[in-house]
């Protein structure tokens, strides 16, 4: 008896020892929750894709959400993240002012925050991993001015809730500065949805029949616009998209009225948003913003690229 009363004490420290082992994360093993804007979309399908590549070099644990595009689903996804006690956060906003609540409720615990793609206009954040959308926005003014000529009216299908597209749009405006027989007639908002992007140009293409070019902030505000002009039978409007995803660049090459896009490059957001998490982790600088550069594409780079 006396021996086996010895062994208990050791025994205890033992259980002790192995509970408290199995309570700690190994080294570097964070759990990283991620809400995007939509899972419908062609370029968060690849910004994910983007995220999933990256974390497999490092010991991350991803676990990603939907936003479904609803600004209140967002800030419950990572108030649920919070109370999960997650590493890190990253935000892919639906609505870039909105969203505020959320981050800050992220704030408050002590969570660090990363957004991707679309920037937050309130809370604070770490870094913000997205395209150069006033770069992109000036490819797309320079393009559409030399097909014009320097001239002729022309209208936006915007999506003013996102600051990304803001940014394009700031950055289009610019472009077409120094042309002074360029006017913008119409700001309208399309919401990023093709079909009311769609009614928006069509309404804008019968209040204005001299209007010779519509910009559209994304594909979809492109691609409706495009639905817009054919069913007016108005095919010598030309369009400039932004996001060059497939059904964009299909249309570019069949040369109709979209003459041109704006690539991104979401899957390279997704991995740099990783990267940037790494960085923060070991303890090393990371810039407030992260531009991703972008390019634009025409009937004649896509075919040279075939």
């Amino acid at each position: 008896m006396q021996l086996l009363r010895g062994f208990i004490p050791v025994i205890l420290l033992l259980v002790i020892f192995v509970a408290c082992g199995k309570s700690e994360k190994p080294p570097g093993a964070k759990t990283i929750g991620v809400t995007l804007l939509t899972r419908t979309e062609e370029f968060y399908k690849d910004l994910e894709e983007g995220l999933n590549a990256a974390t497999k070099e490092h010991n991350f644990k991803l676990s990603i959400v939907d936003g479904e595009r609803d600004l209140g689903r967002q800030i419950s996804q990572i108030q649920d993240f919070v109370a999960k006690k997650v590493d890190v956060i990253v935000v892919c906003p639906v609505d870039s002012k909105g969203i505020g609540k959320g981050i800050k409720a992220a704030n408050a615990a002590g969570i660090p925050v990363f957004t991707a793609d679309m920037a937050a206009q309130d809370g604070e954040v770490v870094c913000h991993v997205a395209s150069d959308n006033l770069a992109g926005g000036r490819l797309a003014g320079e393009y559409l001015a030399k097909l014009l000529d320097g001239k002729g009216q022309i209208a936006v299908i915007n999506q003013p809730l996102a600051t990304s597209l803001l940014d394009r749009v700031s950055g289009f405006r610019e472009a077409l500065g120094p042309y002074a027989e360029i006017e913008i007639v119409k700001d309208v908002n399309g919401d990023g949805v093709r079909d009311r992007a769609m009614q928006a140009a069509d309404d804008v293409l019968q209040a204005h029949p001299q209007l010779r070019a519509i910009f559209g902030v994304d594909d979809d505000s492109a691609l409706g616009a495009l639905d817009a002009v054919a069913d007016l039978d108005r095919d010598d409007v030309i369009i400039i998209g932004y996001g060059a995803t497939p059904p964009a660049c299909d249309a570019i090459l069949i040369d109709g009225p979209l003459k041109a896009g704006i690539v991104q490059y979401p899957r390279k957001i997704g991995e740099q948003t990783i990267e940037m998490i790494a960085k923060y982790f070991r303890g090393e600088e990371v810039p407030a913003v992260l531009p991703v550069p972008v390019s634009i594409v025409d009937k004649n780079s896509l075919q040279e690229a075939k």
